[in-house]
């Protein structure tokens, strides 16, 4: 099993639709740690850590989110690994 952490900007109608909540919850049945927070620009910032293949699929997955998000950016950057044991969305 290989690891993998990554930040990832994710833009469009992404606050105010459970996007955060929505990512917690998905990375929670994957076993992906990390954290989720609304962006002053907008924005949401999310760090996932697991898995690389469910780390991918959850990137997948942000394109969409939840059904009433609007995504029309996904940026994705790798990060130095970290060690977290849960996830959190602020």
């Amino acid at each position: 099993m290989t690891e993998k952490c990554v930040r990832i900007w994710v833009s469009g109608k992404v606050q105010g639709v459970g996007f955060r909540r929505a990512v917690q919850e998905r990375a929670l049945q994957e076993n992906v740690t990390g954290e989720a927070r609304n962006l002053a620009d907008g924005r949401v910032e999310v760090l996932l850590c697991g898995d690389s293949g469910k780390v991918n699929a959850l990137i997948q997955w942000l394109w969409q989110g939840p059904s009433a998000a609007r995504v029309s950016n996904v940026e994705v950057q790798d990060e130095r690994w970290r060690d977290r044991d849960n996830f959190v969305a602020y």
